[in-house]
């Protein structure tokens, strides 16, 4: 078996020109070649659900059959069992393929049940570079997959990068990768729009051949070990929070061919995700090297910041809007049409920031963000690696403790100090409630788990209040922002009503608070 480090990137057609006239592959000619290529599985998908794939790969007169396994995928990269040799078609000879010997048995057993599922056709064009210590095959996709099923016959492009590792480091490979994305001239300003993509082309076949769309994606509970160096702890969780965050931005850049938005949840998970990332990197600051911490911390709030709007709007239209409308408003403040203006100036805005928010996840900044994010989080090493004291076989738990304790001291405080603050206050006092749960969901796998759910319940209860007095604001401030017109009685009606309800759940907030004073501590 051979294991298979790869590194994707989804290639923007307009950039294509530009990446094909970069000095590393103009300096060397490109082995050119078709590739057309078979998957196959059970009718019941048996192998997809152990996350394998089998393919068939006809290369001029040759035949490959190739078995892959599953592998973890971040930011691009990813790792995986491979096994790949001449056969003839439709002989799926496993045991002589494939070394594993359980494996080679599974296989054997279904091999009589092997149907076609999708193909790919592709031209592929490669280059085999040396790029310091490493040696890296670099391979152009462009073509198509294609399938078909009870609703027809159905195809999606395909145009990606390969970079697969040879031989050398893997920081090599990203950094290769890095300096591709820097486009010809080699500058952040001219940089190309290479996106890190975690789906293969298996996955995107077998999507296809089901009729699958993408779902939104939640954060998968991060699993630590008790005896774990906070550093190593962080790069658990911040591959974690990469990983989260690309499996919803795909439905934010390609919404789809039907013209209506994306289900909301996409723009609110990526943004759960990047408020998970920069809690990350604050709990985890001292462990950290400091131009790290603060570098990563600002360009993730900027990111955090640019998808805010497409989340004001989307819970405005998807939560204020059908509810304040199914209000209407006093006899007589409505003119003939000015409700159905005010719905398409509301979906008009909604529309506009989602697609700053496509901008820029789709933009070469960020694709140069992960890229770089990748690596760096990837090159961390401890501070401080030989044994010492704290570093048992609960050094992890310890330090939890340690940090989740000065943050629970300092929410008392924030309760405290939120009640003569106003909204400064509960604004403060929300963003802590944010930073201190996740904090806890990251460090939840070393502590207890019942003194953990009981702390967490009572932060998400008050969390959930003072996010929906938030909302209540910003439902309020976005409606201010409506041009005076026939529909101007109307919104005047809404922001009172909308005061009305942020009024009574201000009154509310003192039992919270003297609640979030006695808050129990996730550890015994």
């Amino acid at each position: 078996m051979s294991q298979e480090t790869e590194l994707k990137l989804e290639v923007h057609p307009q950039d294509l020109a530009a990446l094909l006239k970069h000095p590393l592959l103009k300096a060397r000619s490109a082995r050119r070649e078709r590739l057309f290529n078979t998957y196959f599985d059970t009718s019941t998908l048996a192998l997809r659900a152990q996350r394998m794939a089998v393919r068939e790969r006809r290369v001029g007169r040759q035949t490959l059959l190739t078995v892959k396994t599953a592998g973890q995928s971040v930011g691009g990269l990813s790792q995986r069992g491979e096994w790949e040799a001449p056969a003839r078609p439709g002989a799926f000879d496993f045991t002589a393929l494939v070394d594993d010997a359980a494996l080679a048995a599974q296989l054997a057993s279904v091999a009589w049940q092997l149907v076609p599922v999708f193909r790919t056709d592709f031209t592929r064009r490669s280059w085999v570079l040396q790029h310091g210590p490493a040696r890296v095959e670099v391979a152009l996709d462009q073509g198509f997959i294609a399938t078909g099923n009870a609703q027809g016959n159905h195809r999606q492009p395909i145009l990606e990068l390969e970079l697969e590792l040879l031989e050398g480091p893997v920081d090599a490979l990203l950094d290769l990768a890095h300096t591709l994305a820097l486009g010809p001239q080699g500058q952040a300003a001219t940089a190309l729009r290479l996106l890190p993509a975690n789906r293969s082309k298996a996955e995107r076949g077998y999507a296809l051949y089901m009729g699958e769309r993408l779902q939104p994606v939640k954060a998968e509970k991060l699993q630590l070990q008790a005896g774990m160096h906070p550093v190593q702890a962080f790069r658990a969780a911040a591959l974690s929070c990469l990983a989260h965050l690309q499996a919803n931005e795909a439905c934010v850049l390609h919404p789809g061919t039907e013209g209506a938005l994306p289900d909301p949840e996409f723009v609110h998970q990526a943004r759960v995700a990047l408020r998970r990332l920069r809690t990350g990197l604050r709990i985890f600051r001292a462990a950290l090297p400091r131009r790290f911490a603060a570098h990563w911390s600002g360009e993730w709030k900027l990111l955090t910041n640019q998808l805010g709007d497409a989340r004001n709007w989307d819970v405005f239209a998807t939560e204020w809007m059908p509810e304040l409308l199914a209000g209407r408003g006093p006899a007589g403040c409505l003119a003939d049409g000015s409700t159905q203006a005010l719905e398409d100036w509301v979906q008009q805005q909604r529309s506009a920031a989602w697609q700053r928010a496509a901008d820029a996840l789709g933009s070469p900044e960020h694709a140069l963000r992960l890229l770089a994010f990748t690596r760096a989080v990837l090159c961390l090493q401890p501070a401080d690696p030989a044994p010492t004291e704290a570093s048992t076989d609960d050094g992890l738990a310890v330090w939890a403790r340690a940090t989740l304790s000065e943050r629970h001291a300092a929410l008392r405080q924030e309760a405290r100090a939120a009640r003569r603050l106003g909204p400064e206050g509960r604004h403060a006092l929300r963003i802590s409630l944010k930073k201190l749960r996740y904090a806890q969901e990251f460090l939840a796998s070393v502590l207890p788990p019942k003194r953990v759910a009981r702390s967490t319940a009572v932060l998400a209860n008050a969390q959930e209040l003072l996010g929906r007095l938030n909302d209540l604001s910003t439902a309020h401030a976005l409606l201010g922002a409506v041009a005076a017109g026939p529909a101007s009685a109307l919104v005047v009606h809404w922001q009172q009503s909308l005061q009305a309800r942020l009024d009574a759940g201000l009154l509310e907030l003192p039992a919270m608070e003297r609640l979030l004073e006695k808050t129990p501590t996730p550890w015994g």
